[in-house]
């Protein structure tokens, strides 16, 4: 079976909006983490932190290897954001909590991401409903 080429250009195109959303996106968190004196990865981590989780978890969320996110923690350990905590049932494994400057920090940075997001365009429906389709399309295997 073979793909019609209105079908590879839609594609094509589909995939470059995706790609320039990521972009726009990544532009937007650099800018608003240069602010506060963070990288986006660090912003990232900070965002995607929303409360205790080990390095595996944090890991998943961002989109990248643990030993990438234990370079971020331990940048954001320096500035005393966040603590490693012993994990509540394993033994091996240590839980990352926002400390009181972290969890302020942390609320700067959701509000200065929120201003002037790339999704701001899109209504809350509008948000939900491309949620809902990049979620079915990324864990479609």
């Amino acid at each position: 079976m073979t793909t019609s080429e209105p079908q590879v250009t839609a594609e094509r195109e589909l995939c470059g909006l995706v790609n320039g959303l990521a972009d726009q996106i990544g532009g937007h968190v650099r800018v608003r983490a240069a602010t506060l004196g963070l990288t986006a990865p660090q912003a990232t981590a900070l965002r995607e932190l929303t409360g205790p989780m080990t390095m595996r978890d944090l890991a998943d969320r961002m989109s990248c290897e643990p030993s990438n996110a234990t370079y971020v923690i331990d940048k954001l350990e320096k500035r005393r954001l966040i603590e490693r905590h012993p994990h509540p049932t394993d033994r091996r494994a240590k839980q990352l909590v926002l400390t009181p400057e972290g969890t302020a920090l942390r609320e700067q940075l959701l509000e200065l991401l929120a201003e002037e997001s790339p999704l701001a365009a899109l209504t809350q429906q509008e948000q939900s409903t491309l949620h809902d389709l990049l979620h079915r399309a990324v864990t479609r295997r």
